[in-house]
């Protein structure tokens, strides 16, 4: 209890310690920076960031070299994370869109066989759907075939949630993203804010030229934070719905299924057709 008692002091002490060390490490960190972007990107950037360092002029550049290395390390994970967020929403469009053409194929297959045999070589989660009717088709021989209906059309519901749960994973990191970015950007910019009253009490001066460029460099932080959030938010909302397309698709599948077994089993109890292979003879 007593060491919970005391934490927020404690914590509060250990701020108040490392902004002026984290003020004073600009140079070095700047150093380090520049270093890894010629070893990582070239001689180009580093040039530019050498420059930007050097420079009079408040640009964005400009701004996050003058940053301490807390701030630095905000904006560039926020940069990455809306990267990664661009190249989430990218990479599960076209997988997206590769399964519902799959799906797509594999419903006209079915339906121009018309029969759950005709469709044995399917892939994906319709190809498991048609194995799984097939299978349950075959140990249920001689049942009621409303119980194999019921429990086809359980096994097909569970193979749809498989399939959905299997397109959805990853879609919330942009969720993530678009839900933190911003309060991420909000604690670079105090941190920065609280970085410029620090050299406002050692300058002893409040004079606008000497505050205004710390405080620009701390909200520049909530600005990298929300164009980062924004689009996230966008993309996720858009996967969002895309991904409800595809569980349209897969919803139609369950229910060709299901129409395909059931004119199967009627088909085998009225009338049995020479052209298809009854399914207690079709072989695993």
């Amino acid at each position: 209890m007593l060491i919970v008692k005391h934490l927020p002091i404690a914590a509060a002490a250990l701020l108040t310690a490392a902004l002026p060390a984290a003020a004073a490490d600009v140079a070095a960190t700047n150093a380090r920076l520049i270093g890894w972007a010629e070893a990582l990107a070239g001689p180009a950037l580093a040039a530019r960031l050498a420059a930007a360092e050097t420079s009079e002029t408040l640009t964005p550049l400009a701004m996050f070299m003058d940053a301490d290395w807390v701030v630095k390390a905000v904006m560039l994970g926020l940069a990455a994370a809306s990267v990664l967020g661009w190249a989430v929403w990218a990479g599960k469009l076209a997988q997206v869109a590769v399964a519902s053409q799959g799906v797509a194929r594999s419903y006209r297959q079915l339906v121009r066989a018309g029969h759950l045999d005709g469709a044995r070589t399917l892939r994906g989660p319709f190809g498991r759907m048609v194995a799984a009717a097939r299978a349950e088709a075959l140990v249920s021989e001689g049942l009621n075939p409303e119980g194999v209906k019921a429990r086809v059309s359980s096994e097909l519901q569970r193979i749809e949630a498989g399939a959905t749960r299997g397109m959805q994973s990853g879609v919330m990191i942009l969720g993530s993203i678009g839900s933190t970015a911003p309060f991420i950007g909000l604690f670079g910019t105090v941190w920065g804010i609280m970085n410029s009253f620090v050299g406002i009490a050692e300058s002893g001066t409040t004079n606008l030229s000497v505050v205004a460029p710390g405080i620009a460099e701390a909200l520049l932080a909530t600005a990298i934070g929300l164009v980062a959030a924004i689009p996230a938010v966008l993309l996720y909302n858009h996967l969002t719905r895309v991904i409800a397309g595809y569980r349209a698709r897969l919803a139609d599948a369950v229910a060709l299924v299901e129409r395909t077994l059931s004119r199967d089993l009627d088909r085998a109890a009225v009338r049995p057709d020479p052209c298809v292979t009854p399914l207690h003879l079709v072989a695993e």
